[in-house]
């Protein structure tokens, strides 16, 4: 992976996590979304499963009312 690509995908994570510390769960999911788009845009396909993981994983945490 170039350095640009991994920065990209490095900078979507941080900004879902600052959105999940905060506690606004669906902000987090929106930004994860747009990773998983990235991703299949570039075909990288391992990566988009990450970003997949991640949603499902926070959307477990995180039931809703």
């Amino acid at each position: 992976m170039d350095a640009a690509k991994g920065e990209r995908y490095a900078r979507l994570f941080r900004k879902a996590g600052t959105f999940i510390g905060k506690g606004n769960i669906a902000r987090a999911i929106e930004v994860l979304k747009q990773g998983v788009e990235l991703a299949h845009s570039l075909g990288d396909k391992g990566m988009a499963r990450r970003f997949a993981d991640e949603i499902a994983r926070i959307s477990k945490a995180d039931p809703p009312p």
